[in-house]
Formats: C-alpha cells, sequence, structure tokens
C-alpha cells in the first residue's frame, strides 16, 4: 500500500474554487438601524460584526469586531435582561441573531424568537423535542424575502419560516427530508441519523455531519449536502470509502458494509471566499476494539477539506490511524491568518482530544509547523493490529498526556487515594498505549480529556489559538463480550445497577416509576432488548442519546430494569409504540405565549416515531464472525490525576509558541490558598465555550456556572460572575442601534458550586443570561 495514504494527500484541484475575488457586496438593512445592519457578500454574512449562525460565522472562529466591550469597562457588564426557559431541560442551544430577532430554545424543547433588545416574545414554535441540541442554522435570499431556519428534528431536516415560526411545507416532503436516506444502507436498519451540532449553510446547501452512535453496527458518518429551497441531496462524502474510491484499501474488503461512525458530530468549518468546508471526523465503531478493521481507515480522526460545492476531497490529515481510543475529532477548524517567515499565510488549525494542536495551510493542506510519526507499542489482543507509528504534532501538546502514581488526585480520602495508586500502579499508561483484556490502561487524556466542541477560539487575523482543554484521564480493560442471551452474573447485575444510577436513575426514578421522565418498570410488554438498545443509544424525544454506553453495560441495564434476564420479551415482539420508552404517546403540554405552531412538519411526527426493523446485529453474509469486545468509558475518572483539571491555552501561531496557558474555575470542595492559581474543575466541565473579541476579551465559562472574562493578550482574570446555573451552552455576542450583548445560556443543573447556588433566594431560575453595560447617563 501506498503510504501516502495515511498522510495527508493534496489535491490541488482547489484552484477550480473561487479564486477569483468578490469584489461586489450587497448592504442589506433590516429592522434594525444601518449601523447595525448585516453587510453581505453572495458568499453570507460578512463576519465578525454579528452573530447570524452556530459559533458567530462560518469560520467558527467564536471571533467578534463590535467593540464597545473591552479591558477597561468590561467589569461593569450587568444583566441587561433574562429569559427563562421555563422548565428542568439542560439546554445546550447557541442562540443566535438576525436584525433584533433572538432565536433561542426553552419550554420544552420549543423553538422561540425573542426582541433581542428585552427578551420578549415574538413567536413560539412549540414542543420540537429531538431538534438539534446545539443549534440551528439561517439562510435568507438575495432580497432577504425568504427567511429560513434550518434543523435536525430526530431522523429528519426540517426548516421553519424565520417571520412567522411556522414551519415550511414546500420544503422536501411536505415539510422535511429523512436523513436515514443517502447513506448507502438500508434506511430501515438506521436508528440515528441526525447530528447534535447544526452543520453548515453555503451558499444554497447545507452541509450536516451526524451522530450515529458508537456502537458495533451503527450506520455511517458520511458528509452530506442538500439543497435548503428543495431539500433535495446535492453531494454525498462517503467517509467509509467505497469501492473504486480513494482510501478504500486502507480498510478490510467491504468494511463499508458493516462498519460505521467516522462521523462529524463536531464542529465543522467553512471559508467562504474559497468555498472550502473544513470537516473533523471521528473514530470508527467499535471504537476500542478493531479487529474487524484492520488498517489505517480513512477517512477516521481526519480533518478533511471538501469543495463545499461538490462535497469532492481536496486534501485531508489523519490524526490517529486506526484509532482504538475514541480520540475523535470535534472542535472546530479554526481559520486563521498567519505571518510565517515575512509569509502571509492563510492556515486552518485543528485541536484534537489527545492533546495536540495540528496546524495546516489552508489551501494546499502543507502542515506548517514538523509533525514526526513516532512508534507506538503494539497491541497484545488476540485479532487486534494497532497501527505502528502516531503522529505527534511538535508545537507544545495543551493536555498533559502521561500519568504515574505521583501524579494522582492528592484530594483524595486517604484510603480511596491507597486503593487507587495501587491500581494506577499495576496499570500500562502512555499516549497511544493499546487497551487490553489482560490488564487496565490508563490513557491520558481520555476519551472525555483533551479538546472537545466548544472548545476552540481564535483571532484570526492575529494568528492566535485559544484552546480549552480538559486534564481527563480514562481507565480502560477490554472485555469479550458474551453470546447473545447469556444469563447474567450477579457481578455483572450490579454493576447494570450501577450503570443505572448513574445514567438512568434522575429522569426515570430510584423505583423506575418516572420521576421527570416517563415510568420504565414494565418496559418488557412493551419492547425487547434489541429495541431497548437501539432506543438508549440513539435518544428519542427530550432523552438524548446515550452511544457511550457499551453493549454488555445496556444488556445489563435492560436486565436489572425489567428483572427478567438478559432476554426480555422474544424477539418478534413489538419494538415498541411512539413515544417515551415505547408507551403509548403523551399529549406534550402547550407552553404559555405566543405560539404560532407546535410540532414541526406535521407529516415528521409520525416517521420520527417510527423504530429500525432491520437493525444490524450481525456481520453480513461472507464477512467473517469477529470477536466482539467492550470497555467502560471511563467518565468516572475524570479527576484522576492532580490539577490543573481544565485550563485555556493561546497559541501564537505565528511563531509556533505558547502565548500564555491558565488554570481556570475553582471546585467548591476544595479550598484556594489567597494568591494561588485556580486548580479547575475536575468533573462536568468539557465541551464548554468561549468568545473573543477584537478589544482583547476572551469570555469563558466552566463547570459550576462561572462566567469569566480575560485579557486576551495574557490569559489575567479581568471580570468572573457566578451565574445561577451551570451552562454547557456556547455564548453568542452582538449588537443592536449601537449597544453590545453577550448572551450566556445558563440552563443546567450541574456542578456542585452552582447546585449550591441555585438553592439561595433571589438568584434569576435556569435561562439565557443577556448581559451589556449601563446605559450612560444623560
Amino acid at each position: 500500500m501506498n503510504s501516502n495514504i495515511y498522510k495527508k494527500t493534496t489535491r490541488r484541484t482547489w484552484r477550480k474554487i473561487g479564486l477569483a475575488a468578490l469584489v461586489s457586496t450587497i448592504v442589506v438593512v433590516g429592522c434594525m438601524s444601518r449601523k447595525d445592519a448585516m453587510v453581505k457578500t453572495i458568499n453570507g454574512v460578512v463576519p465578525f460584526k454579528t452573530w447570524t449562525t452556530y459559533g458567530g460565522s462560518a469560520d467558527m472562529s467564536r471571533y467578534s469586531e463590535l467593540g464597545q466591550i473591552n479591558k477597561k469597562n468590561v467589569t461593569q457588564l450587568q444583566v441587561a435582561w433574562h429569559y427563562p426557559t421555563m422548565d428542568n431541560t439542560e439546554y445546550t442551544f447557541n442562540p443566535i441573531v438576525i436584525d433584533t430577532i433572538m432565536y433561542l430554545m426553552g419550554k420544552n424543547s420549543s423553538l422561540i424568537a425573542v426582541n433581542a433588545v428585552n427578551g420578549k416574545e415574538i413567536w413560539i414554535h412549540a414542543n420540537l423535542a429531538g431538534i438539534t441540541r446545539k443549534g440551528l442554522n439561517y439562510w435568507e435570499s438575495k432580497d432577504r424575502k425568504d427567511r429560513r431556519l434550518i434543523f435536525s428534528l430526530n431522523n429528519t431536516l426540517q426548516e421553519i419560516d424565520a417571520l412567522t415560526g411556522k414551519s415550511i411545507l414546500t420544503f422536501g416532503n411536505n415539510g422535511y427530508i429523512s436523513l436515514k436516506n443517502d447513506l448507502n444502507r438500508d434506511p430501515e436498519s438506521i436508528g440515528r441519523a441526525a447530528s447534535g451540532t447544526p452543520g453548515q449553510v453555503f451558499e444554497d446547501v447545507i452541509v450536516l455531519g451526524s451522530s450515529p452512535g458508537e456502537g458495533l453496527f451503527s450506520s455511517p458518518g458520511h458528509i452530506r449536502a442538500y439543497n435548503v429551497i428543495t431539500g433535495k441531496l446535492a453531494w454525498v462524502f462517503h467517509t467509509i470509502p467505497e469501492p473504486g474510491e480513494f482510501g478504500y484499501e486502507t480498510w478490510p474488503k467491504e468494511a463499508y458494509k458493516y462498519i460505521g461512525g467516522v462521523n462529524c458530530w463536531g464542529e465543522m468549518s467553512i471559508d467562504a471566499q474559497r468555498g472550502i468546508v473544513y470537516v473533523p471526523l471521528g473514530s470508527p465503531t467499535y471504537d476500542y476494539y478493531g479487529a474487524d478493521r484492520i488498517g489505517a481507515n480513512l477517512f477516521s480522526d481526519c480533518i478533511v477539506a471538501l469543495d463545499a460545492r461538490t462535497g469532492k476531497r481536496l486534501w485531508h490529515y489523519q490524526t490517529v490511524h486506526h484509532d482504538i481510543w475514541d480520540y475523535d475529532i470535534t472542535a472546530a477548524p479554526q481559520l486563521i491568518t498567519v505571518d510565517k517567515n515575512g509569509k502571509s499565510i492563510d492556515a486552518v488549525a485543528i485541536a484534537t482530544k489527545q492533546g495536540f494542536l495540528y496546524v495546516f495551510d489552508r489551501v494546499t493542506g502543507d502542515p506548517l509547523f514538523p509533525i514526526e510519526e513516532r512508534p507506538v507499542p503494539k497491541s497484545d489482543v488476540a485479532g487486534e493490529q494497532a497501527w505502528p507509528t502516531q503522529p505527534h504534532s511538535t508545537l507544545p501538546p495543551f493536555t498533559r498526556q502521561k500519568v504515574s502514581v505521583e501524579d494522582l488526585n492528592p484530594y483524595w480520602s486517604p484510603g480511596h487515594a491507597d486503593t487507587m495508586k495501587r491500581r494506577v500502579a499495576a496499570t500500562k499508561t502512555g499516549l497511544f498505549t493499546p487497551l487490553s483484556d489482560k490488564y487496565e490502561v490508563v490513557a491520558m487524556p481520555g476519551a472525555v480529556g483533551g479538546a472537545n466542541w466548544g472548545n476552540t477560539a481564535s483571532n484570526p487575523k492575529k494568528g492566535i489559538v485559544y484552546v480549552a482543554s480538559m486534564n481527563h484521564a480514562s481507565i480502560y480493560k477490554l472485555t469479550k463480550t458474551p453470546a447473545r442471551n447469556t444469563p447474567i452474573s450477579a457481578a455483572a447485575m450490579s454493576a447494570a445497577q450501577t450503570a443505572y444510577v448513574q445514567n438512568c436513575q434522575s429522569c426515570h426514578g430510584a423505583n423506575r416509576e418516572g420521576a421527570v421522565g416517563p415510568a420504565i418498570n414494565n418496559i418488557a410488554t412493551r419492547i425487547n432488548l434489541e429495541a431497548f438498545k437501539t432506543l438508549v443509544a440513539t435518544g428519542k424525544g427530550q432523552m438524548p442519546p446515550f452511544a457511550h454506553i457499551d453493549e454488555t453495560t445496556l444488556t445489563g441495564i435492560y436486565s436489572f430494569v425489567t428483572g427478567r434476564g438478559a432476554g426480555g420479551p422474544p424477539a418478534g415482539a413489538p419494538g415498541g409504540r411512539p413515544g417515551g420508552f415505547g408507551g403509548a404517546p403523551r399529549a406534550a403540554a402547550v407552553p404559555k405565549g405566543p405560539v404560532v405552531a407546535t410540532g414541526g412538519a406535521p407529516d415528521a411526527v409520525a416517521f420520527n416515531a417510527q423504530r429500525p426493523t432491520k437493525t444490524m446485529t450481525d456481520y453480513p453474509e461472507g464477512v467473517p464472525n469477529y470477536d466482539r469486545y467492550t470497555t467502560p468509558y471511563g467518565l468516572s475518572n475524570t479527576d484522576l490525576v492532580n490539577p490543573p483539571w481544565t485550563t485555556i491555552t493561546a497559541y501564537d501561531l505565528n511563531k509556533g509558541t505558547v502565548l500564555w496557558k491558565k488554570p481556570y474555575g475553582q471546585d467548591a470542595r476544595i479550598p484556594l490558598k489567597t494568591g494561588a492559581d485556580e486548580m479547575g474543575v475536575p468533573a462536568g466541565s468539557q465541551r464548554k465555550s468561549m468568545v473573543v473579541t477584537s478589544t482583547g476579551v476572551l469570555f469563558a465559562t466552566i463547570a459550576n456556572g462561572q462566567l469569566y472574562a480575560f485579557d486576551a493578550d495574557n490569559g489575567k482574570v479581568l471580570w468572573k460572575y457566578d451565574l445561577p446555573k451551570d451552562t454547557d451552552g456556547p455564548m453568542s455576542t452582538y449588537q443592536v442601534n449601537g449597544k453590545q450583548y453577550l448572551v450566556v445560556p445558563a440552563t443546567s443543573a450541574f456542578g456542585v458550586e452552582a447546585g449550591e447556588r441555585a438553592k439561595k433566594p433571589g438568584l434569576y431560575p435556569s435561562g439565557y443570561m443577556v448581559f451589556a453595560l449601563p446605559d450612560k447617563k444623560k
């Protein structure tokens, strides 16, 4: 095989993509003042002055040139208005602002348009349970008469009129298209095909990723683009190559028929001037054992540059060969311009879970800083063949990449500390150490460490990239999956009960009789084991997907919930009726306010209630029946090492150096000495967000409901605000009538300190906190 397959492959077909600069612009004035009007080019909104899309602009820099808030006055920020979500749902939604209208989520997963100046409701499209959790897309025609909000809802793509709030039924098939199609798999075998992030709009197409789940035989994560007017498929890029396509030989023959994943569930970025979309891709399934996918496995764990108009691959770089650590790339590629050796270069920087920052020429894909292929250990698991080398960026890593007994958490109780010291001493550790079925392996960073979605931002004109990261480890040991319907052991049942408490009890209750979610104590009469696995892995309604729970644990949870062993109802039992966990549909309450519609496109409701009838459970005919291994996810080890647990690292990519690095956040249970640096937060702190301003302020959130303003040049804390709730939703900044605002979703009940603050009287309820400077006195 050609070794170049595993490295970056440049295709200079980019020359055909819009090299002639667009010099004409169309100035479009909406209902705001001319000062705040959106200035547009043919390729979309001119970036950095508005927040009309997830991440602020197509390049996902989270950068703003609004200049009202600066280093000197940021301490004067105060709450301008607050919009309560009126429920207990954790919203991770990034509000967008078009003219004077803000779009956000609340009130039982309703899409809500509010006045961006005061939060007054304009319209509510109610009960969109299953909508894209992180945000949505906006598109408008050149004359602005046609304005659309575009989003995934369960397994459909739908649109809503941005001015009226009503579904656009001329889109697709009476208002929706099925995202189970266009994957070269039987649609009846696919459980989940939508993504938690909204994708990107370019010209008249929307480019979408997906979150198909991480279990064996999940569906492939091909990148698809659809016309925003008709819903017709524009192009598909096969992330798992098919016969005759580049990279096919990096897999076993016909692996594309049964391998899943290699999906973009994170954040993609677009160079609007060149028409290039940069797509970060995840690992193949199964994440931690790859005997059925021997090879480098393109395009898993790659950043891929695609022609946004055709889907043609321009270049790629693979950051992990044959991934067996779940090192998905999910953080937004940062499109920056750097001055390197006196030459101005448009570049793209990508941060990874393993703690590396890679930087490439945005057009050619050539690395701007050396990347070294270094030998890594072999696997000792039967059938597995770990790739012999892995790429190491020579830029300083932003996370720790090793752990020893001396590195363990000093704040544990003595008994627990002794237990963990003995445990870690018996493991193997080190970056890219393969998992084993004979001993535990400590991965540092683990699958929830390093950089995740929401964790990158930049000052694109200065070549500065900011990475929020977690020093979180995972402890793994592979276990061979028992044959189907094998009676569950007492030890496995105990582990299943623990898994239920950690993942399910808060919604379904200690006695499975329901809490904020439905009762499931009679689930065995309504849904069989295979349907249960699909439902939990793919999610439904307000229940998010739990794709990280392995097959063995899912079987155990089903046995624990039903008390009937691993078999449950016979294989031919119904897979469940619409609603909840297969029970009868519950009527969704219509919230108070100016409700104009409910539920999205009417015909899509019945479609989304359908469960897959041909779930793939075995390898196709003619393919060897490979052994199956699973492993716990490792989430319980986020506090394994000593602090700092969370940091922000600022890179000056003109020089390839760290400009500054700062721990931030503090666990309320650990006293902080006066004048000492914060230690970070050991758990619940992944997937936060940042906003960078041209005035030198870096806003960042962290677990326990803390909002920070840093000096973007040196990391000094300028201002700090304790939110009433934690936040997992990205922030936005915008300007109306000459006044700049910062909106922060504070909707999460997680976090020790925030949980205590929420009990205090007089605090804002769960909702969107909107900050601004006080009006000047006349």
